[in-house]
């Protein structure tokens, strides 16, 4: 029954034009879908979910939802924001070239080379696609200390310095996400989404 819903959901909202990102639904009875636009490549500019989007869909799943007799109390629908998941093969080759956290569902042990703590699971670089079909790798980021009015600001690496790069596949990806870069001087950088209904 679980995914029969889950897939009339997914299929509800991809008639509407749209993409969903996640499904949550928490024992209190909220049910709280993310959605975003589908990725279109030909597409300079992106085109981000605006309150009228969560709107026009929240009705017509509270409608099918009903339909199908789904037991809940309360409806969300949202914009991925800033921190977006990314969980397929497409979410990373659209986000190529973006600032990403990924943790890894086994600690990096003897592969890290003395590069990095044999325990460590989690890193943020710059997404790129490796060199063999299906791997991906991060271009590490050297840590910084932040700036005044920074947050989450990086600058880029001296040309001298050596890159560490982090390959992987999707198979041993735990989570990845967006990492947020917000700029309070008044300009944005990546991933300035339109607030959450």
């Amino acid at each position: 029954m679980a995914n029969q819903w889950q897939q009339t959901v997914a299929q509800t909202v991809a008639g509407m034009g749209y993409e969903l990102v996640d499904v949550e639904r928490s024992a209190g009875g909220l049910l709280r879908l993310t959605i975003d636009w589908p990725w279109d490549p030909a597409q300079p500019e992106p085109r981000f979910i605006t309150v009228d989007d969560c709107e026009r869909v929240t009705r017509q799943l509270q409608y099918v939802l009903e339909v199908q007799g789904v037991d809940y109390r309360r409806l969300e629908v949202g914009s991925p924001g800033i921190d977006r998941p990314l969980r397929t093969q497409r979410d990373f080759e659209r986000f190529v070239g973006e600032v990403v956290e990924v943790t890894l569902r086994a600690p990096i042990g003897a592969a890290g080379a003395g590069l990095a703590a044999p325990a460590r699971r989690k890193f943020r670089g710059v997404l790129q696609r490796g060199e063999a079909p299906g791997a991906w790798q991060l271009e590490l980021l050297p840590p910084e200390p932040p700036r005044p009015g920074k947050v989450g600001a990086r600058k880029a690496a001296p040309a001298a310095e050596t890159v560490q790069v982090l390959g992987f596949t999707l198979d041993e990806v735990r989570e990845a996400r967006l990492a947020p870069v917000v700029d309070f001087s008044g300009r944005r950088a990546r991933g300035s989404a339109q607030p959450e209904q």
